[in-house]
C-alpha cells in the first residue's frame, strides 16, 4: 500500500469505509489493476497508529460529540426535530466509529433487491458473505466462513444483564436466536460483532493493513477530499481532489464512489448528476439529469428505553453490546421488523467515551426496521462545503407510529419480566402513563426520537444505478456503498456494506 504522488489509476475509489476499503483491496488483488483509494480522513499505516478510543469495542465513537474521527451532517428527523447524523471520517469510515454490530441482511431483503440483478439473490451472495468473514464461534460451515478478513464474534451472553435479558425474552415466549447470521426465525440472542477481545476490527484494519499494504499497485491517500467527479461526453474521466494543500484534477480509468449514503449522492450532485431543476436552481452546472439521486432516503427510527440496575453491575469486558431481540410488528415482516438492542454501557458513558457510569440507568435501543424510504437528500449549494439538506421523514404514517409503539412496549415488557428483575429495579423511562395511552406514547417517542444511523437508498439500484453499481446514462462511474440499496435492510447494514464492496469488486473484475 504505497503513498507516492497520485498517478493515473485504472480505478479511483472514493472513500475507505465499509465498502470502499473492501473494494480497493479486492481490486488490487489483480496486479495489473492500478488502484487509488482516496479517504477524506486520516489513514494510519499500522494498527499501533490508531487512537485507542477507536479500537475499544466498549465504546461507540460516533456517539461522542466532537470526536475527531466523526463528521456530522445536519438533518431533520421529523418536522421541527433537528439532528446531527454522524459518519466516520477515518480509515474504515463508519465501521471505525459505529457499534461493531455485524448482522447480515435477511433473505427477504435480498429477495427485494435481486429484482435489480441476480447478483443480489441470497444464493448468489451467500458465498461472498462466507468469504468476507472468519466466524470465531461457528467456524467454517455451509453458512459461515473460516478464513475471511473480518473476524466475527458474538457478544458475551454471560454478563448478568445479558443473561437476564435472554431469560426475560424466553419467559415472554420469544424464541432463542443463537445465530443471527443464519436465517432462522427471529428471536433473542447474542449480537454478531466485528470485535474480538475488546478490539473493534474495522474494514480498514481487516482489508488494508495486511497483505494489501504491500501491494505496489494500491495507493491509499489519507486527508484527500474528493470535490467532484470530472465527466466529459458522458464518461467519468477522473476527479477533483484536495490533497496536501493543493487542488488536483486526477485522471482515472474508472471512478467508484464509496463515500457513504450521505456523501456519495452529494458528490454526484456536485458533479452535475442529479435532478436538473434542483441543481440548476442552486448554481450547479448540470451534466446528466438523474432525478433519483437523493430523491429517497431509507433509515430506521430509534428511541431509548432506560431501566435502573438493582445492584452495581460489572462493566462489559468485550463489547458495549449485550443481547438483541428481533420480533415482528403487527402485520410486519416475518423476518422481524422490530429490534431491541441491549447496551451494557449507560448512555452517558457512550456519549462521554467511558465504558462505565456508576449509578446511571442502562438503555435498550429500540428501533423499527421496516424497509421504508421516507426521507430525501437535496443539494442546496454549488459550494462543496455547504452540506446537503437531509430529511428522514420519520413517523409520518400511522403504521410508522404503531410500529414504534409496539417496539417500545415490547422493550418495557422485557424490563417488567420477573426474569429481568434479577438485575433490574424497574423501568426509568418511559413512565407508566404513556405506555397505556397511544397518544401519550406517540408524544414520548417524538420527544426522544433518534436514528439508528442505517441510511440507505440515496442512489438506489433500479432508479439510479444498475445491479453492478453503474450509474445510469454514464460510463466509467459506479457507486458502491449503502446508497445503492433501494431501502434499508431488516437489520443494521454494516455487514451489508462490506458485502456491497465484495459484490461490486467482483462485477468490476468480471468486466460487468
Amino acid at each position: 500500500m504505497s503513498t507516492p504522488a497520485p498517478r493515473r489509476p485504472d480505478v479511483l475509489v472514493v472513500g475507505a469505509g465499509g465498502s470502499g476499503a473492501v473494494l480497493a483491496a479486492r481490486l488490487s488483488e489483480d496486479p495489473g489493476c492500478e488502484v487509488l483509494l482516496a479517504e477524506a480522513g486520516p489513514v494510519p499505516r499500522a494498527l499501533s497508529d490508531f487512537p485507542g478510543g477507536l479500537l475499544d469495542a466498549r465504546l461507540v465513537p460516533g456517539a461522542q460529540p466532537g470526536n475527531a474521527a466523526v463528521r456530522t451532517f445536519p438533518a431533520l428527523l421529523a418536522p421541527g426535530l433537528p439532528y446531527a447524523a454522524a459518519r466516520g471520517r477515518f480509515l474504515g469510515g463508519s465501521t471505525t466509529v459505529n457499534g461493531g454490530y455485524f448482522i447480515r441482511a435477511r433473505r427477504a431483503d435480498f429477495d427485494r433487491w435481486s429484482v435489480h440483478g441476480d447478483l443480489w439473490s441470497y444464493d448468489r451472495v451467500l458465498p461472498l458473505m462466507r468469504a468476507l468473514e472468519t466466524d470465531l464461534d461457528f467456524g467454517a460451515t455451509a453458512l459461515h466462513g473460516g478464513d475471511g478478513p473480518v473476524p466475527v464474534r458474538r457478544t458475551d451472553p454471560g454478563h448478568p444483564a445479558a443473561a437476564a435479558f435472554q431469560a426475560a425474552a424466553r419467559s415472554l415466549g420469544h424464541p432463542d436466536d443463537p445465530d443471527k447470521n443464519a436465517q432462522a426465525a427471529p428471536g433473542s440472542g447474542p449480537v454478531p460483532s466485528n470485535t474480538v477481545d475488546g478490539r473493534r476490527i474495522n474494514t480498514g484494519i481487516a482489508y488494508l493493513l495486511g497483505e494489501a499494504a504491500r501491494r505496489p499497485n494500491l495507493t491509499v491517500l489519507g486527508d484527500c477530499v474528493v470535490r467532484s467527479v470530472v465527466i466529459r461526453r458522458g464518461r467519468a474521466t477522473g476527479a477533483v481532489l484536495d490533497h496536501g494543500g493543493r487542488r488536483t484534477v486526477l485522471d482515472a480509468g474508472e471512478v467508484v464512489l464509496c463515500a457513504g449514503s450521505l456523501s456519495s449522492p452529494h458528490l454526484l450532485h456536485l458533479s452535475g448528476v442529479g435532478p436538473t431543476d434542483d441543481l440548476a436552481r442552486h448554481g450547479v452546472p448540470v451534466v446528466h439529469d438523474l432525478p433519483a439521486v437523493g430523491a429517497a432516503l431509507s433509515d430506521h427510527p430509534q428511541v431509548t428505553v432506560e431501566w435502573a440496575p438493582r445492584r452495581p453491575l460489572p462493566p462489559p469486558s468485550g463489547s458495549w453490546l449485550g443481547g438483541a431481540l428481533h420480533l415482528s410488528s403487527t402485520g410486519g415482516a416475518a423476518a422481524g421488523d422490530l429490534e431491541i438492542l441491549q447496551s451494557l454501557v449507560p448512555i452517558m458513558g457512550l456519549v462521554g467515551g467511558e465504558p462505565a457510569a456508576p449509578g446511571a440507568p442502562l438503555p435498550l435501543l429500540v428501533s423499527a426496521l421496516a424497509p421504508r424510504a421516507s426521507g430525501t437528500l437535496r443539494t442546496v449549494s454549488a459550494d462543496p462545503d455547504v452540506p446537503p439538506r437531509i430529511t428522514y421523514g420519520y413517523l409520518e404514517t400511522a403504521a410508522d407510529r404503531r410500529r414504534m409503539r409496539e417496539a417500545v412496549r415490547a422493550a418495557a415488557a422485557i424490563v417488567a419480566a420477573d426474569a429481568f428483575g434479577e438485575v433490574s429495579g424497574g423501568l426509568v423511562d418511559p413512565p407508566p402513563g404513556p405506555l397505556d395511552d397511544d397518544d401519550l406514547l406517540d408524544a414520548w417517542i417524538l420527544a426522544r426520537l433518534g436514528t439508528s444511523q442505517h441510511t440507505c437508498g440515496t442512489v438506489p439500484m433500479g432508479a439510479a444505478v444498475d445491479g453492478h453499481g453503474r450509474v445510469h446514462g454514464l460510463t466509467g462511474l459506479r457507486v458502491a456503498d449503502t446508497s445503492v440499496l433501494p431501502d434499508a435492510p431488516l437489520r443494521g447494514p454494516a455487514a451489508t456494506a462490506v458485502l456491497i464492496g465484495e459484490v461490486i469488486a467482483g462485477a468490476v473484475r468480471a468486466g460487468g
